[in-house]
């Protein structure tokens, strides 16, 4: 009888929030990850599923937090259960699939994969630049007193490409409020470490 091999993969995920002008940084932390959303991208993806599978969106959402009148804020619990899991609000998408038809600039919204040689993990980058017209309908300038605003985000998460619909939530991430605005450029790095559960390698 053939032995099992107990090796496993581990996931994790690292966003970080910036002007790219500027440098300022916003949001630098790490994400949660949907492992039963994940599992099903993943397996989809290598077997060429014409269901989808691969990262398609960035999706953005305001509902992640609340402040209350002093200013204190509470964070709520990041969405990693369910299949049908997805951002609290979500009030923005776009598209970082680098090949995808809809992606309008694939030059600054894009994937790629970073592995170095003899190293037991892979990481998946995804990069996504509002840039200053978007989204259409944001305030002038990032001097908002309420966090309630539909463009002041408190969350995000990768999403898989469907066909059909709405894809699977893969990863999600809740933070600070940060408002974006006419007058800001904002980028978002985020980093997906794919590794083998022995020599862990934080990412």
């Amino acid at each position: 009888m053939q032995g099992k091999d107990l090796t496993g993969i581990h996931i994790e995920g690292h966003i970080k929030i910036y002007d790219p002008l500027s440098q300022e940084v916003f949001i630098n932390k790490r994400n949660a990850i949907h492992y039963e959303n994940m599992s099903i991208a993943l397996a989809q993806t290598m077997a060429n599923s014409t269901k989808g599978g691969t990262v398609y969106q960035m999706a953005f959402g305001n509902g992640g937090t609340a402040v209350d009148p002093t200013g204190i804020i509470t964070y709520l619990t990041p969405n990693s259960s369910g299949s049908n899991a997805s951002l609290y609000n979500q009030t923005y998408a776009k598209v970082v699939d680098g090949q995808s038809s809809n992606n309008a600039d694939p030059t600054r919204n894009y994937l790629e994969t970073r592995h170095v040689t003899g190293t037991n993990y892979t990481d998946l980058f995804v990069t996504c630049l509002l840039d200053y017209g978007e989204p259409s309908g944001q305030q002038a300038f990032d001097n908002s007193t309420s966090t309630n605003d539909t463009f002041v985000f408190d969350e995000l998460g990768l999403v898989s490409y469907n066909p059909n619909g709405t894809g699977l939530l893969l990863t999600h991430v809740i933070f600070n409020p940060v408002q974006k605005s006419l007058n800001r450029l904002i980028q978002i790095d985020y980093t997906v470490r794919i590794q083998s559960l022995t020599g862990l390698a934080g990412v």
